[in-house]
C-alpha cells in the first residue's frame, strides 16, 4: 500500500494500519525508511520558525539550517531508536510477546504518521511565533496525535499470536 494513504488512514484506525504493517514481516530497511523520513519532514517543518527567527534576531540562517538538519538527520534517529528500546521495555514487561522490532515499527510509524501535524505546526511557528494560541493548539494535537498512535502501535505490536 502505499505510504501516504498508510498516513491517512492511520488518523483513523491506526491499529488496522500498524497490524497491516506489522503483517508484512520483519524489515528493518522499511522501518529506518519510515524514521528518515519522518527526521527530514521535521527537518523541514523547522525552516519557517528558523527564518522567522533569522529575521527577528539577525541570525545566520544558513548556519541554523545546517545545525536542524545535522540534528534531526544524524542525532534524532539515535534519540528515536533510544526510545523505541525503552518503551520495548515497558511494554514486554506489560506483554511478554512484544518485540523490539515491533517497538521500532510503532515508534517510527507513528513518528511518520503525524509528520502532517508536525507540518503545520511549523508553519504556525513561523507565521504566528511560538506562543500564539493556535500555534499551541495545534502543538498540543500534533503531540497527542504522536502519544495516540505510539500507545496504538505498541499494542497492537505486542499482541500474543
Amino acid at each position: 500500500m502505499p505510504v501516504a494513504r498508510d498516513i491517512v488512514r492511520t488518523y483513523s484506525a491506526p491499529r488496522r494500519v500498524t497490524r497491516a504493517l506489522y503483517s508484512m514481516g520483519q524489515r528493518e530497511d522499511r522501518a529506518i525508511m519510515w524514521l528518515m523520513i519522518g527526521c527530514f519532514m521535521m527537518f523541514t517543518s523547522r525552516l519557517p520558525a528558523l527564518q522567522r527567527n533569522a529575521v527577528g534576531t539577525g541570525t545566520d540562517f544558513r548556519q541554523d539550517t545546517i545545525y536542524a538538519l545535522f540534528s534531526w538527520l544524524i542525532l534524532a534517529p539515535l534519540l528515536f531508536y533510544a526510545i523505541a528500546f525503552i518503551l520495548f521495555g515497558v511494554t514486554r514487561a506489560v506483554r511478554p510477546s512484544a518485540t523490539a522490532y515491533g517497538a521500532r515499527l510503532a515508534v517510527f510509524w507513528g513518528w511518520l504518521a503525524a509528520t502532517p501535524l508536525a507540518l503545520f505546526y511549523g508553519l504556525l511557528v513561523g507565521f504566528n511565533g511560538l506562543n500564539h494560541p493556535g500555534t499551541v493548539l495545534v502543538g498540543a494535537i500534533w503531540l497527542a496525535a504522536l502519544i495516540w498512535f505510539w500507545i496504538n502501535g505498541l499494542i497492537e505490536t505486542s499482541k500474543a499470536i
